[in-house]
Protein backbone atom coordinates (compact mmCIF):
# COMPACT_ATOMS: atom_id res chain seq x y z
CA UNK A 1 0.00 0.00 0.00
CA UNK A 2 2.82 2.57 0.32
CA UNK A 3 4.11 1.95 -2.77
CA UNK A 4 0.88 2.83 -4.21
CA UNK A 5 0.50 6.05 -2.07
CA UNK A 6 4.09 6.72 -2.95
CA UNK A 7 3.50 6.21 -6.85
CA UNK A 8 0.64 8.73 -6.66
CA UNK A 9 2.94 10.87 -4.89
CA UNK A 10 5.37 10.89 -7.30
CA UNK A 11 3.15 11.36 -10.37
CA UNK A 12 1.84 14.67 -8.80
CA UNK A 13 5.00 15.89 -7.66
CA UNK A 14 6.19 14.95 -11.47
CA UNK A 15 3.13 17.03 -12.62
CA UNK A 16 3.64 19.86 -10.85
CA UNK A 17 7.35 19.74 -11.69
CA UNK A 18 6.41 19.99 -15.64
CA UNK A 19 4.02 22.66 -14.82
CA UNK A 20 6.47 24.98 -12.96
CA UNK A 21 9.03 24.18 -16.14
CA UNK A 22 5.95 24.78 -18.67
CA UNK A 23 5.20 28.27 -16.44
CA UNK A 24 8.82 29.33 -16.70
CA UNK A 25 9.30 28.85 -20.75
CA UNK A 26 5.37 30.88 -20.79
CA UNK A 27 7.31 33.55 -18.84
CA UNK A 28 9.94 33.72 -21.23
CA UNK A 29 7.81 33.60 -24.71
CA UNK A 30 5.25 36.27 -23.68
CA UNK A 31 6.12 39.26 -24.59
CA UNK A 32 3.09 41.14 -26.03
CA UNK A 33 0.82 41.75 -22.52
CA UNK A 34 -1.39 38.59 -23.30
CA UNK A 35 -2.80 36.42 -20.82
CA UNK A 36 -2.90 32.46 -20.78
CA UNK A 37 -5.02 30.07 -18.62
CA UNK A 38 -4.51 26.57 -18.62
CA UNK A 39 -5.78 23.88 -16.38
CA UNK A 40 -6.33 20.30 -15.72
CA UNK A 41 -8.32 17.82 -13.76
CA UNK A 42 -6.98 13.86 -12.74
CA UNK A 43 -8.21 11.46 -10.07
CA UNK A 44 -6.08 10.26 -7.45
CA UNK A 45 -5.97 7.62 -5.88
CA UNK A 46 -5.76 8.42 -2.32
CA UNK A 47 -5.66 4.57 -0.98
CA UNK A 48 -8.44 2.42 0.97
CA UNK A 49 -10.24 2.49 -2.77
CA UNK A 50 -11.24 6.49 -2.06
CA UNK A 51 -10.41 9.10 -5.26
CA UNK A 52 -9.69 12.38 -5.10
CA UNK A 53 -10.47 14.33 -8.06
CA UNK A 54 -7.04 16.79 -8.35
CA UNK A 55 -7.78 20.30 -9.66
CA UNK A 56 -4.52 22.52 -10.71
CA UNK A 57 -4.03 25.23 -13.19
CA UNK A 58 -2.60 28.73 -13.51
CA UNK A 59 -3.54 31.67 -15.06
CA UNK A 60 0.13 34.32 -16.88
CA UNK A 61 -0.54 37.88 -17.53
CA UNK A 62 1.78 40.01 -18.94
CA UNK A 63 2.36 44.14 -19.25
CA UNK A 64 0.06 44.61 -15.59
CA UNK A 65 2.87 46.41 -14.33
CA UNK A 66 5.79 49.05 -15.27
CA UNK A 67 8.73 46.02 -15.39
CA UNK A 68 6.49 43.92 -17.98
CA UNK A 69 7.52 40.70 -15.37
CA UNK A 70 4.76 37.91 -15.99
CA UNK A 71 2.22 37.59 -13.16
CA UNK A 72 1.33 33.74 -12.51
CA UNK A 73 -2.00 32.47 -10.38
CA UNK A 74 -2.25 28.84 -9.69
CA UNK A 75 -5.48 27.94 -8.88
CA UNK A 76 -7.04 24.97 -7.79
CA UNK A 77 -6.96 22.38 -4.69
CA UNK A 78 -3.17 20.80 -5.68
CA UNK A 79 -0.86 22.30 -3.13
CA UNK A 80 2.89 22.02 -2.40
CA UNK A 81 4.67 22.19 0.92
CA UNK A 82 7.41 24.55 0.51
CA UNK A 83 9.26 23.29 3.54
CA UNK A 84 8.81 19.52 3.13
CA UNK A 85 8.03 19.29 -0.59
CA UNK A 86 4.96 17.36 0.28
CA UNK A 87 2.03 17.80 -2.14
CA UNK A 88 -1.20 16.87 -1.81
CA UNK A 89 -4.93 16.78 -2.86
CA UNK A 90 -6.98 19.76 -0.85
CA UNK A 91 -10.77 19.21 0.10
CA UNK A 92 -11.01 23.16 -0.61
CA UNK A 93 -9.86 24.99 -3.70
CA UNK A 94 -8.79 28.02 -4.55
CA UNK A 95 -10.54 29.88 -7.59
CA UNK A 96 -9.14 31.81 -10.47
CA UNK A 97 -9.16 35.36 -9.60
CA UNK A 98 -9.00 38.64 -11.33
CA UNK A 99 -8.27 41.93 -9.66
CA UNK A 100 -9.14 44.72 -12.58
CA UNK A 101 -8.72 48.44 -11.47
CA UNK A 102 -11.09 50.48 -13.33
CA UNK A 103 -11.05 54.52 -13.28
CA UNK A 104 -13.74 54.53 -10.54
CA UNK A 105 -13.80 51.44 -8.89
CA UNK A 106 -12.08 48.07 -8.39
CA UNK A 107 -13.65 44.57 -10.04
CA UNK A 108 -12.69 40.84 -8.96
CA UNK A 109 -13.82 38.49 -10.31
CA UNK A 110 -13.55 34.69 -9.27
CA UNK A 111 -14.37 31.50 -10.90
CA UNK A 112 -16.06 28.64 -9.37
CA UNK A 113 -18.09 26.37 -10.84
CA UNK A 114 -21.08 24.74 -8.81
CA UNK A 115 -21.88 27.70 -6.82
CA UNK A 116 -24.71 30.35 -6.79
CA UNK A 117 -24.99 33.19 -4.58
CA UNK A 118 -26.78 31.08 -2.00
CA UNK A 119 -23.69 29.27 -1.43
CA UNK A 120 -20.91 32.33 -0.68
CA UNK A 121 -19.70 34.64 1.93
CA UNK A 122 -17.75 37.52 1.33
CA UNK A 123 -15.65 39.09 3.74
CA UNK A 124 -14.04 42.72 3.72
CA UNK A 125 -11.73 44.12 6.05
CA UNK A 126 -9.69 46.60 4.85
CA UNK A 127 -7.37 45.32 2.24
CA UNK A 128 -8.32 42.04 2.34
CA UNK A 129 -11.09 40.32 0.62
CA UNK A 130 -12.20 37.03 1.93
CA UNK A 131 -13.89 34.81 -0.24
CA UNK A 132 -15.93 31.08 1.30
CA UNK A 133 -18.31 28.94 -0.67
CA UNK A 134 -19.56 25.80 -0.54
CA UNK A 135 -22.28 23.50 -1.92
CA UNK A 136 -21.92 19.71 -2.20
CA UNK A 137 -17.90 18.57 -2.76
CA UNK A 138 -17.71 21.58 -4.42
CA UNK A 139 -15.56 23.76 -1.77
CA UNK A 140 -13.37 26.85 -2.50
CA UNK A 141 -11.40 29.28 -0.14
CA UNK A 142 -9.14 32.28 -1.03
CA UNK A 143 -8.08 35.37 0.32
CA UNK A 144 -7.15 38.52 -1.89
CA UNK A 145 -5.31 41.15 -1.10
CA UNK A 146 -6.31 44.60 -2.86
CA UNK A 147 -4.49 47.33 -4.41
CA UNK A 148 -5.76 49.53 -1.59
CA UNK A 149 -8.13 49.46 1.44
CA UNK A 150 -12.07 49.75 1.35
CA UNK A 151 -15.02 50.07 3.24
CA UNK A 152 -17.39 47.49 3.16
CA UNK A 153 -20.27 49.80 2.49
CA UNK A 154 -18.89 50.41 -1.23
CA UNK A 155 -18.97 46.71 -2.28
CA UNK A 156 -21.79 44.95 -4.46
CA UNK A 157 -21.39 41.53 -5.39
CA UNK A 158 -23.34 38.76 -7.88
CA UNK A 159 -22.99 35.59 -8.81
CA UNK A 160 -24.47 33.94 -12.06
CA UNK A 161 -23.64 30.46 -13.81
CA UNK A 162 -20.54 29.75 -11.42
CA UNK A 163 -19.18 33.29 -12.12
CA UNK A 164 -18.43 35.61 -8.88
CA UNK A 165 -17.97 39.43 -9.49
CA UNK A 166 -17.79 42.03 -6.67
CA UNK A 167 -17.27 45.90 -7.47
CA UNK A 168 -15.44 48.10 -4.85
CA UNK A 169 -16.08 51.57 -4.96
CA UNK A 170 -13.86 54.22 -3.99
Amino acid sequence: MNNKVDKVSGNIEGILRGLGDLVGKLGELAEKGEQMKRSGAFDVDTGGGKNAKAVYGFSVKMGLNENNEPKVESFGNVHRDEQTGVTSVQEISEPLIDVIEETDHILVLAEMPGISAADLSVELNGDVLTLNAARGSKKYHKEVVLPRSFESKGMEHSCRNGILEIKLND
